[in-house]
């Protein structure tokens, strides 16, 4: 019944802040070299490799005071990935005014998580999962975005007993105090966002929260929601999509939704891959390449600012803010030389 998650919000500034390990543990190289490469032995290379890898944030920095209160964001990782390989993203976010609760699920669809127990503090290791065999994958993943879904919700309480003055224990003691966010937060702008897997199961949250304002999906992978649920989906979402990875159903899919809600959005990013929107598009070429498989020809710095000018313009819209977000609002329509509408298949090729 817990969560877990790291916490990306503004903070004020102070010399010397130390900055959080990447992979915050030796055990997530493990289940990344399992779940991504299928070889659990190349674990060590991996964390010679990316193992000392740091982001730069300052951690445990104190938070920037808001009268008026921070919008919310849930994060949702994608398929054997964990809570920090979406940093970049959700740092920039942060650096613009949000607090972002980035998950690790705990349906066994992360690389590898763990729980600590309350009572001894003794970790239980949940493991990634494949589909097991003689099962049909749809009906393994329909229950884990279920699961997932319900727990960005379940973080969505979490802050909003946090907002009311409930105490909420820190099973991991990390020295930072929950309660500073009882009068930085606004509930009332609350957003639910993902990649991959972590795209599908903001969709899925949607439905089951009505307290989420809109979703933003990064390459969503439609495929473990069943059809039943497009019509139920109440609220608007940006689909961000890369180049090289939907499929025409799975654009079906999108545009079922854009035709139940006219706010809707479905963008491509030219130039970019799956991988484009996490972490690693920002490790070394050679390196990623070599790891990971290949990469999109833009440049990821590029890729992350269209990205997050799209996703800020859309919070704008429909969180209601207050900010200048609306001067990207022509991303949002697919207009600019790495961007189209409903493209996911490249320019060539529409």
């Amino acid at each position: 019944q817990g969560l877990f998650l790291r916490l990306f919000s503004p903070c004020l500034p102070r010399a010397g802040a130390e900055e959080p390990l990447w992979i915050p543990r030796s055990e997530y190289c493990g289940g990344l070299a399992d779940a991504a490469l299928g070889r659990r032995w190349c674990s060590a290379l991996l964390s010679i490799a990316i193992g000392s890898c740091k982001v730069p944030v300052s951690w445990n920095g104190p938070l920037k005071p808001c009268s008026s209160g921070y919008p919310l964001i849930i994060f949702s990782h994608g398929l054997g990935a964990f809570r920090t390989l979406y940093s970049s993203i959700c740092t920039e976010l942060a650096s613009w005014g949000f607090v972002v609760a980035a998950l690790e699920h705990r349906d066994h669809s992360a690389a590898t998580t763990y729980f600590c127990k309350a009572e001894g503090g003794t970790e239980e290791w949940i493991p990634f999962q494949r589909v097991p065999q003689g099962q049909k994958e749809f009906y393994f993943r329909n229950k884990q975005v279920h699961q997932r879904a319900q727990e960005c919700v379940r973080a969505l309480r979490l802050f909003q007993g946090i907002a009311g003055g409930g105490s909420v224990p820190n099973i991991l003691h990390q020295g930072w105090d929950l309660s500073v966010l009882k009068d930085n937060l606004d509930l009332t702008k609350v957003a639910v966002m993902g990649h991959s897997f972590g795209g599908v199961t903001a969709v899925l949250a949607l439905v089951k929260e009505p307290s989420f304002s809109c979703a933003v999906a990064l390459d969503a992978w439609m495929f473990p929601l069943e059809n039943l649920l497009y019509p139920e989906v109440p609220k608007p979402v940006l689909f961000i999509n890369t180049e090289k990875f939907q499929t025409p159903e799975s654009v079906a899919k999108m545009k079922r939704l854009s035709s139940r809600n006219s706010q809707t959005r479905i963008v491509t990013v030219l130039g970019t891959m799956h991988e484009d929107q996490t972490d690693f598009a920002f490790l070394p070429g050679k390196l990623f390449s070599q790891i990971f498989g290949r990469r999109g020809t833009l440049d990821p710095h590029k890729a992350l600012a269209i990205t997050s000018r799209a996703a800020l313009a859309f919070l704008q819209r429909h969180l209601k803010l207050e900010e200048e977000f609306g001067q990207w609002d022509e991303l949002l329509e697919g207009v600019g030389d790495s961007v189209a509408p409903e493209a996911p298949f490249g320019r060539s090729r529409l």
